[in-house]
């Protein structure tokens, strides 16, 4: 009896031990693209070369802008560099092709996420990093107010957007006789709206300011207080990897985790030895899981962090440039009032 005793008390620490070995052993499968990233040393993210702020080639001729940095944070947490990154240029009309060919790893260039996107393109969309609307430039010396003001008129479009699709919904709907000037590629259509071939210039309000931060006098372009779509400007990358979305998810999340927390660029070192738990599940520290729950260092965050510093350090180094305020937008943190929200790290 004593025997039967002793070796059920055996088998009950035994089993306990299990149990807590199991809850602290991490066990992750690497997914087919993280690995060959891995392998290459190197991820390819496909981006905009022409959108001042958002993704453009500066007079180095490198790229940089707001959904560069994604692309870096996203390297950062996977090799733990920013810089071994090759940048992929697509226009529009590429991007179903290169995400579904397997050409580049992600895609991080001003894509609005979709229903027919999200289901036709072999896509996994990532959370959103800015949330855009549809707006219409035009001249500040027409004295157009509205969009019915270009009744009769023309406007600037690019071909094989979305923005393309809204704008001819809503010429539709309102009864307008607006003529649609076409172009394939975003330079060209500004160039053309520049040149007067149009009366407006249609793109998402970001891209907007954006192009018309470029004018010789920015101030003789009027963006018309419209909005008429709603465009949620999302990362993505191939549905063949679901473990590598989910890296690129939970680094946009711990951008906005960080901003939420006050961690940034310059002071991540000091947050390492909080006592904060919130802060060392995010950080990976003090023995909490959280790069191990995606098959990547476990302080991932802290790389990225001293890489391309939080959302709102991103947000501040390249959109206010251009005019983008963020106060009052969907683009706040939700603790102001905006959209910008990270589930939990636990």
């Amino acid at each position: 009896m004593k025997k039967v005793l002793l070796l059920v008390a055996i088998l009950a620490v035994l089993s306990v031990s299990a149990i807590v070995v199991a809850q602290d052993t991490v066990a992750v499968t690497v997914g087919p693209i993280t690995q060959r990233i891995l392998d290459r040393g190197m991820l390819v993210c496909g981006a905009n070369n022409a959108v001042q702020g958002f993704g453009f080639v500066n007079d180095a001729g490198d790229f940089e802008g707001f959904d560069i940095d994604i692309c870096r944070a996203v390297a950062a947490a996977i090799l733990g560099d920013p810089d071994a990154v090759e940048y992929r240029y697509l226009a529009a009309a590429e991007r179903q092709a290169a995400i579904q060919s397997g050409e580049i790893d992600m895609m991080s260039r001003n894509t609005t996420w979709t229903l027919s996107r999200d289901s036709q393109w072999g896509a996994i969309f990532a959370p959103p990093t800015f949330y855009d609307g549809q707006g219409v430039l035009v001249r500040a010396e027409t004295g157009i107010t509205e969009i019915s003001g270009l009744d009769g008129g023309s406007i600037c479009v690019q071909t094989g957007t979305t923005t393309e699709l809204n704008i001819t919904d809503y010429i539709n709907q309102n009864g307008l006789n607006i003529e649609l000037q076409v172009f394939a590629e975003a330079n060209p259509t500004w160039e053309a709206y520049v040149q007067g071939r149009c009366d407006g210039f249609t793109t998402d309000k970001s891209g907007i300011a954006a192009f018309r931060s470029t004018a010789e006098d920015p101030g003789a372009h009027v963006i018309l207080a419209e909005t008429i779509s709603k465009e949620p400007l999302s990362p993505l990358s191939p549905q063949s990897d679901p473990q590598f979305a989910e890296i690129i998810a939970w680094t946009v999340y711990g951008l906005i985790q960080a901003e939420e927390l006050g961690i940034t660029s310059e002071n991540v070192d000091t947050f390492l030895t909080s006592e904060d738990p919130v802060v060392q599940r995010l950080l990976g520290q003090n023995n909490n899981n959280s790069g191990a729950f995606l098959g990547i260092p476990n302080d991932f965050m802290v790389t990225v962090i001293k890489a391309v510093g939080n959302y709102g350090e991103i947000y501040t180094r390249h959109l206010e440039p251009i005019g983008l305020v963020r106060e009052g937008t969907l683009n706040a943190l939700w603790t102001e009032g905006g959209l910008m929200y990270s589930p939990p790290f636990r």
